[in-house]
C-alpha cells in the first residue's frame, strides 16, 4: 500500500507562477494540495501545538453537513477538550506520524491507516506522545438522531485490516473500503476508502443525493464534474454539492485512492437552515 499523502505547508518561491488548479463553484470545489501552506492554517480552543487546514465547513453555497479539517500535531501536542460540540460525531484517520487516543478508559495509538468514529457525546483526548509531527484527517458531522434507533457506539480500526469489496462488474478496478456496514442505520455518515486500479474508472455521471467530500491519498485521476473535467493527484481535496455529476478515470501508474465522506441514511430534511 503506498504512503498517503501527507506533505504540506511551507511556500513558493517569489518566482513561481500563480497559475493553480483551485477551482470553486457552486457545484463543486477543487482544494490542491498546494493550497495548503503555512499561512491559511487555522489554531483551535483547547488544542495545543496544533494547527489545522479547514478544508470543507457548513456555509451557503459550499459545504452543509460536515466539516473537514487536516490536523497538525506537534511532538507533545494534542487536546485534552477536542470536541466543542457535545451534538457532534466524528471520524479520526490518521495518515502520517502517530497519535495516543483516550477513550474513556481505553487508550489506542494510530499510526497511518489508523481509524476511529466518534459518536456524539463521546469524551475523548489526543495527544502526539511520538517524535515527530503527526497528521490525520477529522471530519465532523451534527448527528441526526431517530427515535427508536441506538446511537452508534465508538470504534478504532485500521485501514489495513479491512478488505476493500469491489464494485459490481468492475473486475476488482473499482473497491470501496467500508469501515461502518451501509445498512446499520445508526449510522448517518460514512467515511471510506475508493481504491481506482490504473485504466479503472467511475463509468457513469454519478448524480445523487450525497453530498460528497473527496480528499486524494494517492495517485492521480481525472474527475469529471459538473460537465468539467479536471486533473487531481495525491494531497488535493473534492468538495461536492448534493446532485454534482461526477465520474472519474484513473491515469496510473498507480492506484488512485480517496478517503469519502458522503451523509446517509436519513430522510432528506424539507425545510432549508
Amino acid at each position: 500500500m503506498s504512503e498517503y499523502a501527507s506533505d504540506f505547508g511551507g511556500l513558493p518561491p517569489q518566482t513561481r507562477l500563480l497559475t493553480d488548479r483551485a477551482h470553486f463553484t457552486t457545484a463543486y470545489a477543487v482544494i490542491p494540495k498546494g493550497v495548503l501552506r503555512d499561512i491559511v492554517t487555522s489554531n483551535l480552543p483547547h488544542w495545543h501545538d496544533t494547527r489545522a487546514w479547514i478544508i470543507a465547513r457548513p456555509m451557503t453555497g459550499f459545504a452543509e453537513t460536515f466539516s473537514q479539517y487536516l490536523m497538525e500535531v506537534a511532538p507533545g501536542g494534542g487536546s485534552a477538550y477536542p470536541e466543542p460540540d457535545e451534538g457532534a460525531e466524528g471520524v479520526l484517520f490518521v495518515v502520517k506520524g502517530a497519535v495516543s487516543l483516550r477513550l474513556g478508559e481505553a487508550t489506542h495509538n494510530l499510526e497511518p491507516g489508523g481509524y476511529a468514529y466518534l459518536p456524539p457525546g463521546m469524551k475523548w483526548t489526543l495527544e502526539n506522545e511520538a517524535d515527530t509531527p503527526a497528521l490525520f484527517h477529522w471530519i465532523r458531522k451534527r448527528y441526526e438522531a431517530v427515535e427508536g434507533i441506538d446511537l452508534p457506539e465508538a470504534f478504532v480500526t485500521r485501514e489495513q485490516d479491512i478488505a476493500p469489496i469491489a464494485m459490481p462488474d468492475t473486475e476488482g478496478r473499482w473497491a470501496t473500503t467500508r469501515f461502518v456496514e451501509p445498512g446499520d442505520m445508526r449510522h448517518d455518515m460514512h467515511v471510506n476508502i475508493v481504491t481506482l486500479e490504473p485504466g479503472g474508472t467511475i463509468p457513469f455521471a454519478e448524480t445523487h443525493v450525497m453530498e460528497h467530500g473527496l480528499f486524494v491519498l494517492t495517485g492521480k485521476a481525472v474527475y469529471h464534474l459538473n460537465q468539467d473535467w479536471v486533473e487531481v493527484e495525491a494531497g488535493d481535496f473534492m468538495w461536492l454539492r448534493a446532485f454534482c455529476p461526477q465520474a472519474c478515470y484513473a491515469g496510473g501508474p498507480g492506484q488512485f485512492r480517496y478517503l469519502l465522506y458522503k451523509d446517509v441514511n436519513r430522510h432528506p430534511k424539507l425545510t432549508l437552515g
